[in-house]
């Protein structure tokens, strides 16, 4: 398939997945999110990859969305008579491709680097481990630019963290380092800079290396808890909510609309 926000190297078992908009900040765009949503859903039929790795290129991992075009935006502008279901759908792309990457049938590594912000958060949390640069700084801006976290973000974060740390995430829109980031179980390891790659890619080699129908049966035992967990949670409204609040005076000019 021919990305065009997205660059795939194959090394053997190991699939390494970028974004790839770095004059962007690998800002997330509705073109981004179907092609992250797409390539993950496609690893159901892919027996050979046994580890996947998202990153992004150049000085951060991901800018969260793109505020400049909106997801979806660009798809409803040209149709301009979209059905209410469409617009329903086209709202829900973040969630689909967060719950993608959730739902992999592979292991499944963020190596998180620079800016990880809003978007870039919760696809990060989709994955299933999460290795972070020292100069790496999360944030969580939506409640301050006067939307709800959406994406399934919320539910996820307080699967993820607990309710208590999640909130103060969410709420708070704090910026906070990875080493936060790691005492509050935002991520699983921080490493210098100068070897995230080595760290990340020695992640991805032992995993790899491990019987591959105990992982794969393990993964599911997981996926599977979660959610049981996430028994009534309101993930599905997340486009109604996105839709609803941007309405508002502040999200309007968080998030300008051509």
């Amino acid at each position: 398939m021919n990305w065009q926000r997205l660059s795939v190297t194959y090394d053997g078992p190991i699939l390494r997945v970028w974004l790839d908009r770095p004059a962007k900040r690998n800002a997330l765009d509705g073109t981004a999110l179907e092609e992250i949503a797409a390539l993950f859903d496609g690893l159901a039929t892919d027996f050979v990859t046994r580890v996947v790795i998202l990153g992004g290129r150049g000085p951060s991992f991901c800018a969260g969305a793109d505020r400049s075009s909106p997801p979806g935006a660009e798809r409803l502008a040209a149709s301009s008579d979209a059905s209410e279901r469409e617009r329903r759908w086209t709202a829900q792309i973040g969630r689909r491709a967060a719950r993608a990457i959730e739902d992999a049938e592979v292991v499944t590594i963020a190596r998180l680097h620079g800016h990880v912000v809003g978007g870039g958060v919760v696809l990060a949390a989709a994955c299933d481990f999460r290795v972070a640069a020292e100069d790496a700084l999360f944030h969580v801006p939506e409640v301050d630019l006067g939307i709800p976290l959406t994406w399934g973000g919320t539910p996820r974060l307080i699967h993820e963290l607990g309710a208590a740390r999640a909130r103060e995430l969410v709420l708070l829109c704090d910026r906070i380092d990875a080493a936060e980031a790691h005492r509050i179980g935002l991520v699983h390891r921080v490493v210098p800079t100068a070897e995230l790659d080595a760290g990340v890619n020695a992640l991805a080699a032992r995993l790899a290396a491990k019987p591959e129908a105990a992982v794969h049966m393990t993964k599911t035992q997981f996926r599977a808890y979660a959610a049981r967990a996430a028994q009534g949670d309101v993930r599905e409204t997340d486009g109604d909510q996105l839709v609803a609040a941007s309405r508002s005076a502040i999200a309007r000019l968080s998030f300008p609309t051509k």
